[in-house]
């Protein structure tokens, strides 16, 4: 049964200004909250505020905490260190977090009361993340060490060595020596267990294996157990991680126990989660090993028998983040459908399940102590995210914060519409559609259709920052299209999994009909005037597209593969074009050769920019520079914009304004009127 949810959303106006566009200083000037933590009385929220500086192109992380109904909101840390990942003592006097205020990341102690902030931990590697035994006595903590390295000075050493010798040669002899935008510097995560006075201490993991794992991870990959006294984690014991990737959970008895596997499938088991009364430990389960958009089913193991139950096989959506209920009665969790990350909860002894929250995206789930309410993160197209409380009892979502009011109320901005077409194999596929401030339906206006990467993810009807900004883009004059084709999640797992082995076939006709569909129904749209822009698996989609049809006016291809056979030997992550394309290209040539958008050269014809990073290690650098030289040779008029200094994602605030311009500057150069 579907739930109504009361919103309870008050306006703030603003007499005598009138609405603007949106600018990139509105957008990245505008506050982004996360990572909720409520105290152990429930009747006080904390959570980071994530706030930039765009005349010094730099970005920081503050505390802030306000009451559970949102009143007496005040910040909690100041300066010019960042300080993020907020935990609770167990008295909830005082706040651990994580900060870099002494130079590098470690644990530091905040009273609540007032009072300066003491440092807790003091690790040469640093402290990646941590977490906190139920009593507050004890602290679980992830640093990257050098596994041979037996003591804290040994790193210590061994790191001030690499950085007086930054340019060392480096030696591996086994894959995977890259990830994502940096090389393997021969650390790995091990786990400590320390006091809060006194000196961390590291538990007995053996092997040179990531304990937690850093590959294929979930939400949250080590835990304490209800009563402080077993720990659990996520760990791949795989010899070649960069093909086969099989996290299984292990546990260790506290303090001195050795780690006993317990769990061994095929696939992924992540995200331990003990119950409150434990009785049963949650987690993260798929199928298939190294599959990593396999869909995600929540199962719980009981602990006293072993015995499993898959809470959720019959759920036909990928589970995300979740939370306990303080009575062990239910699990809360987020699932994206249909563009909206939704919450729902399940019911542990029946397995029912019910839809809490629909028509927005949430995220950062917090249950409360008492169980009586959540608080989550939400946001809409023309809504930047802010926190909210939803009561259990009335069901009534309420907002809790507005750091994006003084920004976001000057702005002209439209909600995404959202409509369906017939695609590939018949199937009902999803789109939504963007107008621009100041929109006349008599007028006709350039189309822009953005693409999502992945392929195995979709575009949310939130405030986004994928790539692109929706409402940006529209600002300058076009109507914006997004398309979540074959391949997308939120549809099911048929919908989900075709696209495997089918690059550039089912997706592309989605596309292409989605298009379609708004021309033939939105007048205002200009068919003469369109253009295609997609980043990761969007930018393959973009390199296909322009050796597959001539419709569009101009192209941008950002951090897109061009050639899958030479990609296969460059990235990190062999298990993906193994999955992706059935094998390797001297098992399976045909289809890396079939998939490949150089394969198609000859028909290259329309103008296009290609943006790429040159310490991107997912799709390496050589793929952006075939396809432009590809264009340059069929004498198409193309750009290549490099950046040295990122990865697969453009993410140092200068470099995002400076591709924002270039991008805006060769849309309008080819879709303004001659």
């Amino acid at each position: 049964m579907r739930l109504t949810v009361i919103l309870l959303i008050g306006v703030i106006a603003c007499p005598g200004l009138s609405a603007r566009t949106i600018t990139f200083d509105d957008l990245y000037g505008l506050p982004r909250c996360e990572d909720v933590q409520i105290s152990p009385d429930g009747e006080r929220v904390v959570f980071v505020l994530n706030t930039a500086d765009l005349g010094n192109n730099t970005s920081q992380s503050h505390l802030w905490i306000m009451s559970d109904v949102g009143d007496d909101l005040r910040q909690l840390t100041f300066g010019p260190s960042s300080n993020w990942h907020p935990r609770w003592s167990s008295d909830g006097r005082s706040l651990l977090f994580l900060s870099d205020r002494g130079g590098d990341d470690q644990v530091w102690l905040l009273p609540i009361q007032g009072g300066e902030a003491g440092q807790v931990t003091d690790l040469g590697t640093g402290v990646e993340e941590f977490a906190c035994s139920p009593s507050g006595d004890n602290l679980m903590l992830v640093s990257r060490v050098f596994p041979d390295c037996r003591t804290d000075s040994c790193n210590r050493a061994r790191l001030a060595w690499q950085e007086e010798n930054p340019e060392q040669p480096r030696l591996y002899d086994r894959l995977l020596f890259r990830r994502y935008d940096h090389w393997d510097d021969g650390r790995i995560n091990k786990l400590f267990l320390t006091h809060h006075s006194g000196k961390a201490r590291q538990m007995p993991v053996a092997g040179p294996f990531d304990a937690p794992t850093s590959l294929l991870g979930g939400y949250g990959d080590f835990t304490f157990s209800h009563d402080g006294e077993e720990a659990c984690f996520s760990m791949s014991a795989d010899s070649m991680p960069a093909v086969c990737v099989n996290n299984d959970l292990w546990v260790v008895r506290l303090p001195e126990g050795e780690p006993v596997r317990l769990t061994a499938y095929p696939g992924q088991e992540v995200s331990p989660r003990y119950s409150p009364d434990g009785r049963y430990l949650a987690f993260h389960k798929t199928e298939r090993a190294a599959y990593e958009s396999d869909q995600y089913d929540l199962v719980i193991r009981n602990r006293r028998d072993s015995g499993e139950i898959n809470l959720t096989s019959a759920f036909d959506r990928s589970v995300g983040e979740y939370a306990w209920s303080p009575d062990s009665r239910y699990i809360y969790f987020a699932a994206i459908e249909h563009g909206f990350r939704k919450i729902w909860r399940v019911e542990i002894e029946s397995s029912g399940m019910e839809m809490l929250l629909d028509s927005a995206v949430y995220g950062d789930l917090c249950m409360s102590p008492d169980g009586k309410y959540l608080v989550v993160h939400r946001s809409l197209p023309d809504q930047p995210g802010e926190l909210y409380r939803f009561d259990l009892d009335t069901r009534s979502l309420t907002r809790l914060t507005r750091f994006t009011d003084n920004i976001a109320g000057e702005l002209k901005m439209s909600r995404a519409d959202d409509f369906w077409f017939a695609g590939a194999l018949g199937d009902s596929v999803q789109g939504f559609i963007t107008t621009p401030p100041g929109f006349d339906p008599t007028r006709t206006y350039p189309l822009v259709l953005l693409i999502h990467g992945g392929p195995q993810w979709c575009w949310l009807r939130d405030f986004n920052y994928y790539g692109w900004n929706t409402q940006l883009v529209a600002a300058q004059g076009y109507v914006v299209v997004q398309v979540n084709p074959h391949g997308s999640i939120g549809y099911g797992r048929t919908f989900k999994e075709y696209v495997s082995g089918n690059w550039g076939k089912g997706d592309f006709e989605d596309l292409m009909k989605g298009v379609d569909y708004v021309v033939d129904n939105f007048a205002y749209v200009d068919s003469s005037r369109m253009a295609a822009l997609g980043r990761s698996f969007g930018g393959f989609m973009v390199n296909w597209i322009c050796g597959h049809t001539d419709r569009f006016t101009c192209l941008v291809s950002v951090d897109g593969t061009s050639n899958h056979l030479s990609n296969y030997g460059s990235t990190d992550e062999l298990w993906f074009p193994e999955s992706e394309f059935d094998g390797t290209p001297w098992t399976n040539r045909q289809e890396y050769v079939r998939s490949s958008p150089l394969t198609y050269a000859e028909s290259f014809r329309t103008p296009t920019m290609v943006i790429h990073g040159q310490g991107d290690y997912r799709v390496d650098l050589s793929e952006g520079l075939q396809m432009f030289t590809a264009l340059q040779r069929m004498g198409v008029p193309s750009r290549l914009l490099c950046f040295p200094d990122e990865g697969h994602q453009v993410q140092k605030l200068g470099n995002l304004r400076y591709v924002y311009e270039k991008q805006f500057e060769w849309l309008a150069r080819w879709l303004t009127p001659r």
